[in-house]
Formats: C-alpha cells, structure tokens, sequence
C-alpha cells in the first residue's frame, strides 16, 4: 500500500514541493470546478496540486483509473464529490493512493506526457469553483468550552457561564443547507426584527450588529441508515474530511428570537465554505489525541467514548475593509486559533447526532461551532474579540470595527504543520458584505 502522507514524497508540479504551499502532493484536497473563461462548460470534480488542478473526470476519461475500484463508474463528472464519498472508506483511500502516484515526481505516467497534461492540468488562477458537494443537511455544534464561557459571562453575567447540560453532550442545532455558499460569493447584509433593550416594540430593518464565526465543517461521507445509530469507533468510516466553514451570524436579531427554540433568521441568510474538502487520510499524520479535560469534568457517557481525534490545526481571520482595500493595504489579521482548543471532538458529534437513529447522508456537514481558545487573540469571533464592542479593533486605516461593516471582507484561513511533514492548508474562505436590500 502506497504511504501518500510520506514527507519524502515531491510532486513533477514544481509549485507543490514549495514550503509555504497549501496543496502539496501529502494533501491533495478535492473540489469541483471549470475554467472561468468557459463558463459553459461543465462542472467537475479535481484536485489541487501546488498552483494547478488535475481534472479528476479528464484523467479518468483517459483511462489512468483503470484497475481502481472506480474503473467502470467516471464519479468525478458529476458537479459534486457525492457520489465519490458514498463509496466508502476502502474507495476513498484506493482512489488518492492512485492520484498521488500520477503526481509523483518519480512517476512517468503523467510526467513524461505533455500532450495529456495540457489536457487535464489547469492553473488554479483559470479555474472557478462550486460547492465541493450537495449538502442535504446543515447541523451546527458549539463545541468550544472557551467560546461557550466567555458567550456565557456576556449575557449571563450572575450565573453559571455554562448551562448543566454542556459538558455531557455536544449542544448542536439544525441549520440550513440551502443558504450555505462557497468561498468568494458575496453576502448581504440581512433585513430582521430586532428589539432595543429600552423600547416597547421590536422593528424591522438590517442587522446592525453583523458578525462572523470561526468553525470546521466534517463532511459526512458515508452515512447511515434511518434508526441505526452510528458507533463513536467507527467515525472514520463515516467522516470524508473537513472545510474552513464561517458561520454568519446577526448578533441583534439572534438576542430578540434565539429563545425559547435558539438561532432561526439570525443563522440561516448564508455560511460560507472553503472550496476544497481536505481529506481525513491527509489529515492523520495531524492527529492530536482527545481533547484535554479538567479533573473536575463530568466522565463521557459510554456512547460518547473513546471520544476519538482531536487535530492540530491552526486558524486564522483577516479583515479587510473597503477603505483599506482601495488604499491597497494588506487584510489584517483579528485573530490566530487552534482546532485543539475544542472541548468536543467530530466523532462524539457525530455519535451523539445519530445516537438518536437519525440518518447521516453523504455530503451532509456537522459545523463545529466557533473556535476559540483560552487567548484573547485566540476568540473565534467578533462578538467575544470586541467583547460585545467594549474593546473594538483597530485597523490600520485608523477604522474601527465593534462588528462588521458593508465593505468588508474577511478571510478565513487553516492549516497544519508538523516537524517531518509538509504544511497542509485548506486555502481561503472569504465573502464581502454587501449593504442590506
């Protein structure tokens, strides 16, 4: 069996082999794509390698899957990874041992074959993307114990920061998949009700306190069937890979609607992916062991254990402003996270959400709620970075943001690096506010 998370291995696409690369020949993340300049022509299913992609439905076209479990069956001229993820883990990792062997340096099926390269090998900057993959089904967890603290003392300043219930199971709602959009698409600023604390009656206008939320998105490969539950040693038959998710969020019209029933309209006018889905098999050599827990948490329910992988990945959001982009001023960064910091892990919301016998469906995504940590720099978004505006960010136009204004964008980025392996991104989740209508 191929080792395709080697760090000796180096790609013929030189760009690949560069240190500060997001996709070297150990990621190889999936999305789907077409040229920009051919907006006709259909979507398909690639990979990233360095500043190129390799057309996945091309190179099957040209016969380099034969003897692959997808030999009979092109699942990459679909516009949507679905049908790869429904053939299970033993497909998934058959199929990327043999696309890292095409794009292998020591390799001369792809190598030594301009004529096919030019056919199938398409520059990333030529390409636009989609979403990576039909979501059925949105869920949304709160998974951080520091974003669920500090969210906590905010608005329940005299009692106990976390409701009884949040350290026994992963606290998560159904969100709505429809809305959910890829990296680069614009996103208005929402029309809501709202209330001020000192008037009789609500109005109804644009959100003025707009925010977004620092998360990862599992994506659901392999589901299960309707009243079967998933067992939590299982989750890597079941979990695909992850996305950079930012999950939107109207701060004034969550405060007047979240209770009795939690986020509706304040959740649901859009969250904005990442477009390429990195692997759990690139992700394995950035495993990071269970979450730590305090001596005093209560144990997990059987169900809930092993609670299975954390991962070493490193986040970050950037905002630029419409001021600062005019004056060609770089984005800024607001904020440096890591994935470690969770208190949840994706196995144990993924065991906790089927446990009731709900069906899991490929293509379905689990949001992990925002990702804060114990550091100021470390809040996953701007209602705990501004503390509820009491401590803005200053930005270097001498601009500053309590929350988001129209002009806006941020940018989300992620990615992990160990001593011995190459660094492994998940390139950019961005979107720029537009003005309400």
């Amino acid at each position: 069996m191929r080792n395709t998370n080697d760090s000796k291995l180096s790609s013929w696409v030189s760009a690949a082999n560069d240190p500060s690369c997001d996709f070297p020949i150990q990621n190889l993340p999936y999305g789907v794509f077409r040229r920009g300049d051919m907006p006709g022509e259909p979507w398909r299913v690639g990979v990233a390698i360095g500043d190129q992609v390799l057309d996945l439905a091309g190179a099957h076209m040209s016969g380099l899957f034969k003897s692959t479990p997808i030999e009979e069956h092109n699942v990459f001229a679909i516009a949507g990874l679905n049908s790869l993820m429904m053939q299970g883990r033993p497909v998934w990792t058959a199929v990327r041992e043999r696309i890292s062997e095409l794009l292998d340096a020591s390799k001369p099926i792809l190598r030594d074959n301009a004529s096919l390269r030019k056919k199938i090998m398409i520059p990333l900057d030529e390409i636009e993307n989609m979403m990576p993959m039909a979501v059925l089904d949105y869920t949304d967890f709160y998974a951080s114990a520091h974003h669920a603290t500090n969210v906590g003392k905010m608005f329940r300043p005299d009692g106990d920061p976390l409701l009884p219930n949040y350290k026994h199971l992963p606290v998560g709602y159904h969100g709505r998949a429809s809305s959910l959009c890829v990296s680069g698409v614009p996103v208005r600023r929402p029309m809501g009700q709202t209330k001020a604390d000192d008037a009789d009656m609500p109005t109804f206008g644009p959100c003025r306190l707009l925010d977004y939320e620092l998360e990862m998105g599992y994506v659901v490969g392999s589901g299960n069937e309707l009243g079967t539950r998933v067992s939590i040693d299982k989750w890597r038959d079941h979990l695909f890979g992850m996305v950079i998710l930012n999950d939107w969020s109207a701060r004034d019209i969550q405060k007047w609607e979240y209770q009795p029933l939690g986020p509706f309209n304040a959740k649901n006018f859009c969250s904005t992916i990442s477009p390429w889905v990195v692997t759990l098999d690139a992700l394995t050599p950035f495993a990071a062991g269970p979450p730590a827990r305090s001596p005093e948490d209560p144990k997990n329910l059987d169900y809930l254990n092993p609670p299975g992988e954390s991962f070493d990945v490193t986040l970050e959001v950037l905002i630029q402003s419409k001021q600062m982009e005019e004056k060609d001023m770089a984005p800024v960064r607001v904020s440096i996270g890591s994935l470690k910091d969770m208190y949840w892990t994706c196995a144990q919301m993924l065991a906790h959400h089927t446990s009731t016998g709900c069906n899991m469906r490929p293509g379905d995504l689990l949001g992990s709620g925002t990702v804060s940590g114990p550091a100021e720099e470390s809040r996953g978004c701007l209602l705990e970075r501004t503390w509820r505006g009491a401590n803005p960010i200053q930005l270097p136009t001498g601009e500053e943001r309590k929350f988001l204004a129209d002009g806006d964008t941020v940018i989300m980025r992620g990615w992990c690096e160990r001593d011995g392996f190459r660094k492994i991104g998940f390139g950019e989740c961005s979107g720029e506010i537009l003005a309400a209508e």
